[in-house]
C-alpha cells in the first residue's frame, strides 16, 4: 500500500525546493497549489467562484487572483468559502492521481495549508518545513515582488510553525539547503526502514 507523505511549512519555508529534491530521488510528488490553480480554470469552479465572490474579482471571464487573494487574506470568512469550493475537488484529483502510483512506497503530498485544510488526515507521515521568519519573508518579496505587509498578511493566514510542528512526524530546518537535503534523505531511511518492518 502506497504511503502519503504530507509535506507542507509556511509560505516563504522553501517547500517547493525540498519536494523537488524528493522528486530528483524518483518520488513522485502532487504539489496541491499548483493543482489547485488548475482546477480554478474550470468553467465549473470559475461559476462557483463568482456566485460566492461575485463579478469583481473577474477581469472579463478571466479570475483575477490578485483580487481574490485580497478578500481572502483579510476576511477569513471568505477565505474558508473558497477553500469550500477548491479542496474537495483537489482531494479528488489526488486521489485519481495516486492511483497511477500505487505500486510505489511513497508518494508526496505537499501543501502549504495542509494543517488547515484538515488533509493531514489523509497522510501516512506528515513533514513540516521551517525557516526563520525573516528569511521567509525576503523569499516571498524578492519571489512575488511583493510588500512585507502582504507577506505577512498571507502569513497571519496560515497555522505558525509551533502548531504545524506539533502534528508533523518530522521536521526540515530549511536554512542551509545542503543540510536540508541531507535531512530529506535521513527521513526516507526512516521512512523505509518503516516499510520494510510492516
Amino acid at each position: 500500500m502506497t504511503k502519503v507523505i504530507g509535506l507542507t511549512g509556511g509560505i516563504g519555508s522553501g517547500k517547493t525546493t525540498i519536494a523537488t529534491y524528493f522528486s530528483s530521488l524518483g518520488i513522485p510528488v502532487y504539489i496541491a497549489d499548483v493543482e489547485a490553480r488548475k482546477i480554478t480554470e474550470s468553467l465549473e469552479v470559475k461559476e462557483l467562484i463568482r456566485n460566492v465572490f461575485g463579478d469583481s474579482v473577474f477581469d472579463n471571464n478571466t479570475l483575477n487572483r490578485e483580487k481574490l487573494a485580497e478578500i481572502v487574506f483579510n476576511n477569513h470568512e471568505k477565505l474558508e468559502q473558497l477553500n469550500a469550493i477548491i479542496h474537495p475537488k483537489v482531494r479528488k484529483h489526488f486521489e485519481e492521481w495516486i492511483l497511477n502510483h500505487n505500486d510505489l512506497p511513497f508518494v508526496i503530498y505537499e501543501a502549504a495549508i495542509l494543517f488547515e485544510s484538515g488533509n493531514y488526515k489523509n497522510c501516512d507521515f506528515v513533514i513540516t518545513i521551517t525557516a526563520p521568519l525573516e528569511a521567509r519573508i525576503q523569499r516571498v518579496m524578492e519571489r512575488d515582488k511583493t510588500t512585507r505587509e502582504h507577506v505577512l498578511k498571507r502569513i497571519n493566514a496560515q497555522w505558525n510553525d509551533e502548531q504545524r510542528i506539533s502534528k508533523s512526524d518530522f521536521v526540515i530546518e530549511n536554512i542551509n539547503s545542503e543540510k536540508a537535503k541531507q535531512e530529506v534523505v535521513k527521513i526516507l531511511k526512516i521512512l523505509k526502514i518503516q516499510q520494510n518492518e510492516c
